[in-house]
């Protein structure tokens, strides 16, 4: 009878722990999956991208280049490149400088190859094979993080001959001229992320001091001779035209001038609170120029004033500097200095567009990452949020 009895309460027994079993390993399953994304990174990142669709949005309503179909399109296939890239393994790029040095030189060239090569709005710096139209120099941010990074981790951290850092930096140098034949924003870019990652690879500070006041000589050089007649004017007059503003916006009402006050007028009238989502008056006049690409943040500092800007930097520094955290972390000299080309990117962009919006910075066109206007730059901006993702995913096989 004892038995009779036991037996059916050793089968319940079993049964309810089976079902905690079977509980506890759906939660930890959950838990496994988590662990395989950085949320630290990730959710300031999706954030941001929330932030780009309101205002593009808004945009939308009043501006007819601001498709915000063609919008939600380039984040849903930047959302599912970065997928890939987040599964993929990085570190099998860690040993293909050679070949990520000629996919950069040959994204860079592309707009130049006959056939190919597409203009809009002036700018050379499009590629179009058959419906696609895209920007190559966009991907190529990412192909130069990998690049550089590869090669200069086979230093360890300390690059000791001069013949190195010389190799080093021509590597970059290489691909750096090709797009500042067309592009001078994107080249910037380049330069950040190369020299940042040049920097973080060991190199040793006096060597940097030299190179950095040799390109200062030679780009204070390149800019005097640009506006001496008679002398070779390596910038295009347009881009002298930016510099000038920059020093003195009231030397040009016309045009770059014009654009950055209408840009100080909408982030000033934005106030503490803004103006709310649809109520930015600037850009809905036509007074704003460009206010979903290059002036998107002056956009949306007039809708959602000083608050809101705050909130959107904080955003912006909370992504950047939780993957700083997570490089100091790495012992992998590669993926240290991935994420290191990552973060410069990153913080250039968000510096330079934000700086040229209230007159700190030069216009130069670069896009704010994951907001402005542009499906070449979203998608860019999504994979290199895949690549922290892969990162952290592979970070016990890289350490």
């Amino acid at each position: 009878m004892a038995r009779d009895i036991a037996g059916p309460a050793g089968l319940l027994a079993r049964f309810g722990g089976g079902s905690r079993g079977a509980a506890h390993a759906r939660v930890s399953g959950r838990r496994g999956r988590l662990d395989r994304l950085y949320l630290s990174q990730l959710i300031p990142a999706l954030l941001t991208v929330i932030v780009g669709i309101v205002t593009i949005w808004s945009a939308s309503l009043t501006i007819s280049d601001a498709n915000f179909v063609s919008y939600l399109a380039g984040i849903a296939l930047g959302l599912a490149v970065a997928v890939v890239i987040w599964r993929y393994d990085y570190r099998a790029l860690s040993n293909m400088t050679v070949a990520l040095f000629v996919l950069a030189c040959a994204l860079f060239l592309l707009p130049k190859v006959p056939g190919v090569g597409w203009e809009a709005k002036g700018m050379v710096g499009w590629a179009k094979v058959g419906p696609i139209r895209f920007q190559p120099s966009e991907p190529a941010k990412v192909v130069t993080v990998f690049l550089m990074a590869s090669a200069a981790a086979q230093y360890n951290g300390k690059i000791e001959t001069f013949r190195d850092y010389a190799k080093l930096c021509a590597t970059l140098l290489v691909p750096l001229v090709m797009i500042l034949s067309y592009d001078l924003g994107t080249g910037l870019i380049i330069f950040v992320i190369g020299a940042a990652i040049i920097i973080c690879s060991g190199a040793p500070r006096r060597w940097v001091i030299a190179t950095i006041a040799l390109i200062v000589g030679g780009a204070v050089f390149v800019v005097i001779t640009s506006m001496i007649d008679g002398l070779p004017h390596i910038l295009k007059e347009y881009q002298l035209k930016r510099l000038t503003v920059f020093m003195d916006p009231a030397s040009d009402t016309s045009d770059d001038g014009y654009n950055l006050l209408q840009a100080k007028i909408a982030v000033g009238s934005g106030g503490f609170f803004g103006k709310g989502v649809g109520n930015a008056t600037q850009a809905a006049g036509g007074f704003l120029p460009e206010a979903h690409t290059d002036f998107v943040f002056a956009l949306f500092a007039e809708e959602f004033g000083f608050l809101g800007s705050i909130v959107l930097l904080g955003l912006f520094a909370w992504m950047i500097f939780s993957t700083v955290l997570l490089a100091m972390r790495m012992e992998s000299t590669f993926s240290k200095l991935v994420l290191v080309g990552c973060v410069a990117m990153w913080t250039f962009q968000v510096l330079e567009n934000v700086g040229m919006c209230i007159g700190m910075m030069p216009i130069t066109g670069i896009p704010l990452p994951f907001v402005s206007y542009g499906s070449s730059s979203m998608i860019t901006q999504l994979a290199s949020v895949g690549v922290v993702q892969s990162v952290w995913r592979h970070r016990q096989k890289a350490a």
